[in-house]
């Protein structure tokens, strides 16, 4: 049975392992010595990710012993322990973590059998702010904030419940007056992360080889109401309709659907978007640094679009349709009530030109509070629970992982081109989802063999060779020469020159011709580059419109987008030819 006094933690039992494949005792970390253990209580992957968010506030503290367990009972608990797994947690078996008493029991949420764990227990942010009622989940209140999960018996008190914002005290105590009495304004040391990552966008972006394109995120929630649910042909419709060099598509799936599906059959269910290019964001770390790195946003009524509106003022509109879930007046519901409404996924980019400035941030506002102190303030309420002193002033907020790119990209693509006075309009769409267009380009070496054959124009890319190994390689124009002999229905071969250059050879034209792109300034500062295969694309269509062979040299515009860039064709010189590619 638990102690009936919780301000004076049992000793944790010198024979209680961490598990039944080890053989280290907790007495080894906890005899009476100052130490301290503390253990992190997760019902699924979600809680445990946001319970990792604090743990640097112990940092360095080597008088504190950092334990998990597993709560029973969620329908995604499957995953929360596979994470920790990845971090390399010890983990206290459930019944074993039940018979222990604990200097600190740290939850994100209040589900479950909690009230098993004897100790001080520790209520934190589970997610920015308190905006949905789950059907079935109890009484009809703010998921998180159940009056009768907040209700504890003397063997494991919430000592703190932390919050973000004083709107979720407030909200609280209208339930229940006790249980705000225990309730103190934090902040949110998530979003503390996230602030402190703001100046790795431009790594973050490079990571996910975004380049001049429109970064554009889509975050979905979990159950019926979510994104995924309420529009699951969403992410491919948008692949099939925005032009591949002017846009980037990304998706952050909250954990919890992640884990009711499975990572194969959302992977599948996603396929068609996946092949486009679309990321999917991992779910702890990755997901921030891919809204840090975002452009524009599309959200349901999920709170991660909070953390997006409190990183930067930036588009955000609304797909959500409805439902029983947002709560009125909650910091979701005023932004989803102020930003614009996506109709249908066509109509994004004239959606995202409707967000008017302030929307997000004000919602943002709503929800956080000591942005950027959160960490900090939280720490000093964990030591006096411990009747510890700190050991250093603070507590160095970590980076957000650099996300990965995407595990897929378009190995061909249906070209629309259009003739200028100038040159030639370029939008290039993954091919099989998009209707076609003026020609197919195909990467060659990437795309299957009925895709090559079909090709109008072949593009290659350099192959990266080591310096210590034998090898054969092609020359450019000689894999050009290839290409056009091998495949009769293609009429151009472009050879991308590990310069940025292209080579390109027309079938008929006597010589290939050498595409040379200059950047374009953007007026902020900064330069964009266009891809050398998309460039290709429209010299390929400017050249194939005209009866005669051009003079060299001449320039052509090829408009991408909103920017114009100005390509110099010239003659092909024997070096440039010889190149290997």
């Amino acid at each position: 049975m638990p102690p009936d006094d919780a301000s004076e933690p049992t000793p944790i039992s010198e024979n209680t392992r961490l598990s039944p494949n080890s053989p280290t005792t907790i007495n080894s970390w906890a005899t009476g010595d100052g130490r301290r253990a503390v253990l992190l209580a997760a019902r699924s992957a979600v809680a445990l990710y946001r319970l990792l968010d604090v743990v640097p506030a112990f940092s360095g503290d080597d008088r504190i012993t950092r334990l998990f367990t597993l709560v029973p009972g969620s329908d995604f608990g499957v995953d929360a322990l596979a994470a920790i797994e990845a971090v390399g947690g010890r983990t206290v078996p459930w019944a074993e973590a039940c018979a222990t008493t604990y200097d600190l029991v740290l939850t994100s949420s209040p589900k479950g059998d909690l009230p098993l764990l004897s100790g001080r227990h520790v209520l934190l942010p589970h997610g920015a702010g308190y905006n949905k009622s789950i059907p079935g989940e109890g009484a009809d209140s703010a998921s998180g904030l159940d009056p009768a999960l907040l209700l504890r018996d003397s063997a494991a008190p919430i000592a703190l419940h932390a919050l973000a914002h004083p709107s979720q005290v407030a909200r609280l105590a209208v339930d229940d007056a006790h249980a705000a009495r225990r309730a103190k304004v934090i902040g949110d040391p998530t979003l503390d992360r996230a602030l402190a990552s703001r100046p790795l966008r431009d790594q973050y972006r490079a990571a996910l080889k975004t380049g001049p394109r429109t970064l554009l995120v889509l975050v979905s929630t979990w159950g019926r109401e979510s994104l995924l649910r309420q529009r699951p042909d969403l992410p491919a419709r948008l692949a099939a309709h925005l032009p591949h060099d002017e846009y980037q598509l990304a998706l952050v799936v909250h954990p919890n659907e992640r884990s009711r599906l499975g990572t194969f059959e959302l992977t599948e269910m996603l396929a068609p978007a996946l092949d486009a290019g679309m990321i999917l964001a991992a779910p702890h770390g990755e997901w921030a640094s891919v809204l840090i790195a975002a452009d524009a946003l599309i959200t349901d009524h999920g709170s991660a679009a909070l953390y997006y509106c409190a990183v930067a003022d930036r588009p955000v509109v609304s797909s959500y349709q409805g439902g029983a879930e947002l709560i009125a007046d909650s910091p979701m519901h005023t932004l989803l009530r102020r930003i614009p409404r996506l109709g249908p996924a066509e109509a994004v980019a004239d959606a995202l030109r409707a967000y008017r400035p302030g929307a997000g941030l004000e919602a943002a506002d709503a929800a956080f509070a000591y942005q950027g102190d959160g960490l900090n303030r939280l720490r000093t309420e964990l030591y006096a629970l411990l009747d510890l002193t700190p050991p250093g002033p603070g507590c160095p907020l970590r980076p957000l992982p650099s996300p990965r790119p995407a595990d897929r990209s378009p190995t061909g693509f249906d070209v629309h081109a259009e003739l200028t006075t100038e040159g030639v309009r370029i939008a290039r769409r993954p091919v099989g989802i998009a209707l076609p267009g003026h020609h197919l380009a195909v990467e060659y070496g990437a795309a299957d063999e009925n895709l090559t054959r079909s090709a109008g124009l072949l593009y290659r890319h350099p192959v990266r060779t080591s310096a210590t190994q034998a090898e054969l390689a092609w020359t450019a124009d000689g894999w050009a020469r290839y290409a056009l002999s091998t495949y009769p229905g293609c009429r151009s071969a472009a050879a991308i020159l590990p310069s940025g250059m292209c080579l390109l050879r027309v079938r008929g034209h006597a010589r290939p011709y050498l595409l040379q792109t200059g950047p374009k300034d953007d007026g902020d500062g900064r330069i964009a580059r266009a891809d050398p295969a998309a460039v290709a694309s429209a010299a390929h269509a400017w050249l194939l419109a005209r009866t005669a062979r051009p003079r060299l040299p001449l320039h052509l515009v090829c408009h991408i987008g909103a920017r114009d860039f100005r390509v110099l064709i010239r003659p092909v010189s024997d070096a440039e030819a010889a190149q290997p590619v």
